[in-house]
């Protein structure tokens, strides 16, 4: 097991990284194998994990194949299913963090209070639970699925019964024999009922808004075929670029929403087969286009809701009275257990409110609601400031772990690049950033993230789309595959620096968009 301290004096380090879930592991991996040693890493819960330590609850599992959500440079697990549980995912975490030997980087147990920039020092000052630290570089590895959302209704701190929210899932509550009811029809929701519905005796689901779901193919993988792919290498890469196609194939029916009634008409024949009661069918039919709010996969959801015990209220939930949980349609049902499979607050970033930037303001107040960054990675006005999972990086149908691995190409390169450039600190121009993120709207305007007819995470408040990328995941990959100088003020030891931005290589790199992006085009 990762030990939680290790005994190197760690106070200053070159580069520090705030998590050590799939981002953090990932960065650490990386940035050591560049060559950087001095990395540390920070958790504050007592493993490593991430959201796959934090999220418990009854049938958890990965909803992207187990061979594209693993790391390229750690590809060789023998998955025991097409799509991994969470347990076999946190296991998988931990042994790649084993192997690679990442005992003396990572400290669990220690929580970043917060962080402000010191250009006297051009370094991170952060305050941490174990007192204080200095980083040259910072990476924020804490993710999107990380703060809960909770249900916020009158009555529901009055509930007489446990209340469990999925991402905080107590499991010395026993279902046996109880009435549950669970609030929420996203991804943990379709996940919890089929695995909780035979131990409970009733199931009362409140769904506010129906799902798009697709039959999900989660077969065992025999252990022949493991050690096949063992064998021969080239159909472990062959295998995991043929999921990644299947995958961009449903993320060009997100860009080019026409292409999208094709998945629709396929999602409503897997609706029409598995439930052959007319009023529930009505009742799970999506009112809006497939891909505006993130698509589900599974073959027991359906199923699951055609038992007897099991019942469906199309409704959000308004009150809960006592034991009863009261619909906005006056519903009124009477619970034992409380389930909020309600999600994350997506836009918010944990230490957002405490890390300051070099003219003093929170990142919470430089985004005012409204997450935004250089390439989803950097943020003007937050110097060597890195952060991964960001802005405007994820979509419907990509894996995270091939956004994520290339962010830290860029990651790798941009300090590679600050070493031998002899500056003390790089910080995004303005200009590059507001442009940059221009484009990217502009873009998503005529996707199905904006134009479906619907509202979800994805989605600021103000309408503005701070989640997803609206190209193509290879487009993504391409412009983060190599680092622009260019679009970055460098401070020498004595001030800033502005370096004029370089010309274009043959492989069409950019650290603006190109007019295409700038008119929105879409590849």
């Amino acid at each position: 097991m990762i030990p939680a301290q290790g005994t190197r004096p760690d106070r200053d380090a070159h580069v520090v990284v705030v998590g050590a879930g799939f981002s953090g592991i990932g960065a650490a991996v990386r940035l050591r194998r560049a060559g950087f040693r001095d990395v540390l890493v920070l958790e504050k819960g007592p493993q490593l994990g991430g959201t796959w330590r934090d999220n418990t609850y009854p049938g958890c599992a990965c909803d992207v194949p187990s061979t594209l959500y693993s790391y390229s440079f750690t590809p060789d697990t023998a998955w025991t299913r097409v799509f991994a549980g969470q347990q076999e995912i946190h296991a998988y975490l931990r042994s790649t963090a084993e192997r690679y030997g990442l005992g003396d980087v990572l400290r669990c147990g220690v929580r970043v209070l917060g962080a402000r920039w010191d250009p006297a020092l051009g370094r991170w000052r952060l305050e941490t639970s174990d007192g204080p630290r200095t980083a040259a570089i910072l990476v924020l590895a804490t993710g999107p699925w990380h703060v809960p959302r909770h249900l916020d209704v009158p009555g529901v701190e009055e509930f007489p019964g446990p209340v469990l929210h999925t991402a905080r899932w107590d499991h010395d509550v026993d279902l046996a024999g109880r009435r549950v009811a669970v609030v929420g029809s996203g991804a943990s929701a379709i996940q919890l009922v089929p695995a909780i519905q035979s131990r409970a005796s009733a199931v009362h689901l409140f769904q506010r808004t129906a799902p798009w779901v697709l039959p999900k193919p989660d077969l065992p993988v025999p252990a022949a075929f493991n050690r096949c792919l063992d064998r021969v290498p080239k159909a472990r890469r062959a295998l995991r670029a043929g999921q990644y196609g299947l995958q961009e194939s449903l993320g060009c029916a997100f860009r080019h929403p026409e292409l999208a009634r094709l998945v629709e008409a396929g999602a409503r024949a897997h609706l029409r087969l598995t439930v052959r009661d007319r009023r529930l069918r009505r009742a799970l039919t999506p009112d809006y286009r497939l891909g505006c709010k993130r698509l589900l996969t599974s073959s027991t959801y359906y199923p699951a809701l055609a038992r007897p015990h099991v019942h469906l209220h199309p409704t959000a939930v308004a009150a809960v009275r006592g034991r009863e949980i009261v619909g906005a349609d006056g519903t009124a049902v009477p619970a034992d257990v409380l389930v909020t499979a309600t999600g994350f607050r997506v836009g918010e970033l944990p230490l957002a409110r405490s890390l300051h930037g070099a003219d003093g303001r929170t990142l919470h107040e430089a985004w005012g609601g409204e997450p935004r960054a250089y390439l989803g990675t950097s943020v003007s006005g937050f110097p060597k400031l890195f952060v991964l999972l960001g802005p405007n990086l994820l979509g419907g149908s990509t894996s995270a772990i091939t956004v994520l691995e290339a962010q830290l190409t860029y990651l790798t390169s941009a300090l590679t690049h600050l070493d031998r450039s002899g500056h003390a600190a790089l910080d995004v121009r303005p200009g590059a950033q507001a442009a940059y993120n221009t484009a990217v709207q502009e873009a998503l305007r005529t996707t199905v993230y904006n134009s479906g007819g619907c509202t979800s995470y994805y989605l600021a408040p103000s309408g503005r789309n701070t989640f997803a990328w609206p190209w193509s995941t290879g487009r993504l990959v391409h412009r983060l595959s190599r680092f622009d100088p260019g679009a970055y003020t460098w401070y020498t030891p004595t001030g800033p620096a502005l370096l004029p931005a370089p010309a274009a290589p043959r492989d069409g790199h950019h650290a603006t968009p190109t007019p295409g992006e700038q008119r929105g085009e879409r590849p």
